[in-house]
């Protein structure tokens, strides 16, 4: 009878994960991603993201956006994709400004609504750009790498992957940014990410999109809005029991275990 081999003592938990080596040509897109990053900043264009510059153009573009439905919601959708995609600042900027282009009722759909999805849509673009850049880039490798005890919180993320993502999502605890490549390096699929990456930012941007329906009166009195709205008590209460419910499957299967 022959012998049979006993699996590595440090392989995945799970089926074994295939070898992977470490290519540059892997981390291409990640580095121009980063290249973005820094030419956003070595260019100053990261001044142009600020209440004060918009409150200048705020007009003229509303004006645009009238007569240009579809197109303006494209344009916004491939502009707010690429700032999550490459990191840069000003995503409440960003998302707040949505909420004033896009204030008015389309079809009989409320402005706040309208403007909300749209940004969850751009949003979702641009953080699965990142996710798929970082883990063909770097997540990859590192887990073929990972020893038994980083193996094993992994299994454990992932196992509760949507659930963790969710919370992560909605109690603005972490950068965005962050919360984008974290999931990428723990091995969580495609298809979670992107589920939980949606559902997980609807009731934030849906907040601060609702600040962007009064925006325009506040631009010409010469103020900007409070980006810290979220974490006052009547928004970040229900945010928490929002997250709440969502580990409620994590409880579950806790207590299930210790029985």
């Amino acid at each position: 009878m022959p012998e049979q081999k006993a699996p590595p003592a440090d392989g995945p938990i799970g089926d074994p994960a295939p070898a992977s080596k470490f290519s540059l040509a892997k981390l291409i897109p990640l580095g121009i991603l980063l290249a973005g990053l820094i030419a956003f900043f070595a260019t100053g264009l990261n001044k142009y993201v600020s209440f004060a510059e918009l409150a200048k153009h705020h007009t003229a573009l509303a004006a645009w956006v009238q007569d240009n439905f579809l197109l303006a919601v494209l344009c916004y959708v491939a502009a707010y994709a690429v700032m999550i995609a490459f990191s840069l600042p000003g995503g409440a900027v960003a998302t707040i400004f949505g909420g004033f282009l896009f204030s008015t009722v389309v079809d009989g759909i409320p402005g706040t609504i309208l403007a909300a999805a749209i940004v969850v849509i751009g949003a979702t673009v641009g953080a699965t750009a990142l996710f798929l850049a970082a883990r063909t880039g770097l997540g990859e490798p590192l887990r073929a790498r990972a020893g038994p005890n980083l193996r094993r919180m992994e299994a454990g993320f992932r196992e509760n992957a949507m659930s963790y993502l969710l919370v992560l999502r909605l109690v603005p605890l972490f950068p965005f940014w962050l919360v984008n490549l974290v999931p990428a390096f723990l091995g969580v699929p495609l298809r979670t990410y992107v589920i939980g990456t949606f559902f997980g930012i609807m009731p934030g941007t849906f907040v601060y999109a609702s600040v962007g329906s009064g925006l325009g009166a506040i631009l010409e009195a010469g103020e900007s809005p409070d980006l810290g709205i979220i974490f006052k008590g009547e928004i970040l209460i229900p945010l928490l029991g929002l997250a709440l419910l969502a580990l409620i499957p994590v409880i579950y299967k806790r207590i299930k275990t210790k029985r």
